[in-house]
């Protein structure tokens, strides 16, 4: 004899469609509710002296720890943010400054170079005129690695 197993049938989680169009139609009346009740004046404390803690129409309630003043923790962190970024503008400031200085020594330079280039023969070209080109050279790739550290951040 064969016997087959016992047939399970699991339960479904998830409510049946109207009850969530119901849950929903609940909450847009109590939205309205809470919408009509806001407009009545409200009394601005409660008999025991507490504050009272219910919406009103012209000001949003806040929690308490969206309130609260920053830690110690929290101030050392920004602290360290802050001169972190102040001192990130100041390289950056320095950077720039070295940056116009070395592209004005470039244009100095290339301009050097071209007359030079221009003196010399089209077959032969002095030793002069190769260090300035290795200058040259060296001062644009300096100029290029300052450029990169200047645009990027953190």
């Amino acid at each position: 004899m064969h016997s087959s197993p016992p047939r399970v049938v699991s339960f479904c989680p998830r409510p049946p469609a109207f009850l969530r169009v119901a849950a929903v139609a609940v909450a847009l009346l109590a939205v309205a509710a809470a919408m009509a009740g806001g407009q009545q004046q409200q009394p601005a404390a409660q008999p025991g002296g507490a504050p009272n803690m219910s919406p009103t129409p012209n000001k949003p309630v806040l929690l308490p720890a969206a309130n609260r003043l920053p830690d110690a923790n929290d101030r050392m962190e920004m602290d360290q943010q802050q001169s972190k970024k102040s001192k990130f503008e100041a390289a950056n400031a320095v950077r720039r400054k070295q940056i116009t200085d070395d592209a004005a020594k470039l244009l100095e330079l290339a301009t050097e170079l071209k007359a030079a280039v221009d003196k010399t023969d089209k077959d032969t070209l002095s030793l002069e005129v190769i260090r300035k080109a290795d200058t040259i050279e060296r001062l644009a790739k300096g100029v290029k690695e300052k450029m990169k550290l200047t645009v990027g951040a953190s």
